[in-house]
């Protein structure tokens, strides 16, 4: 069972909606015994960085989170989420996870931030993106972009006036910019590439 884990700014219903259609186990909870007893876990996110790991630091979540990845049990950032595994964020100078060594920061281009809409991947040998048909399109909204230290976690890139890690994996650890749960076929087959690498 997949636990998407509630902390006050995620995106959990069209989570649990795409999970539903994909009639892939799950549960909403903030509940650490409900961490502890997942298969794998997924972190949504919509929001600002520094209230995101506010409000993780107050549920007891972050030092949970930190135990089950160390324990080898595999984890999904979503958008925010994604941006929550780094060590940190440009955005309200936020001390992150540090799941991901790395840093958080803002896109500097004059083209419309943030970026909203639909934009392609490009993939590099992508366990996530297995199946999935090279530079396919997902929806992204995001100011900030994340810069891993260790390039070779980066297994798909996006272009926004600069490439950008738009989907990482570090061993247990997974993350995408981009929300697959708007993002139609291609973002259903991406959770069900998850749920069949973690069952």
């Amino acid at each position: 069972m997949i636990v998407i884990i509630d902390y006050g700014l995620g995106n959990l219903a069209s989570v649990a909606n795409a999970l539903t259609k994909l009639e892939i186990p799950f549960k909403i909870s903030s509940q650490i015994k409900d961490l502890r007893a997942a298969t794998a876990l997924i972190l949504p996110g919509v929001g600002a960085a520094a209230f995101g790991m506010k409000n993780l630091r107050e549920r007891k979540l972050d030092l949970e989170i930190k135990e089950q990845v160390a324990l080898g049990k595999p984890l999904l950032g979503i958008c925010l989420g994604m941006q929550l595994l780094f060590s940190s964020s440009d955005e309200g100078d936020a001390a992150c996870l540090d799941l991901v060594k790395g840093k958080v920061k803002k896109f500097e281009t004059k083209l419309k931030v943030p970026q909203m809409g639909w934009n392609q991947v490009v993939a590099s040998d992508s366990q996530l993106l297995k199946g999935i048909k090279n530079e396919s399109y997902f929806y992204f909204v995001h100011s900030y972009y994340c810069d891993p230290s260790d390039r070779k976690v980066v297994t798909g890139k996006t272009n926004y006036d600069q490439d950008f890690c738009s989907v990482l994996e570090a061993k247990n650890v997974y993350g995408v910019q981009f929300h697959p749960e708007k993002s139609g076929k291609a973002g259903l087959k991406l959770l069900r590439n998850f749920w069949e690498l973690v069952c």
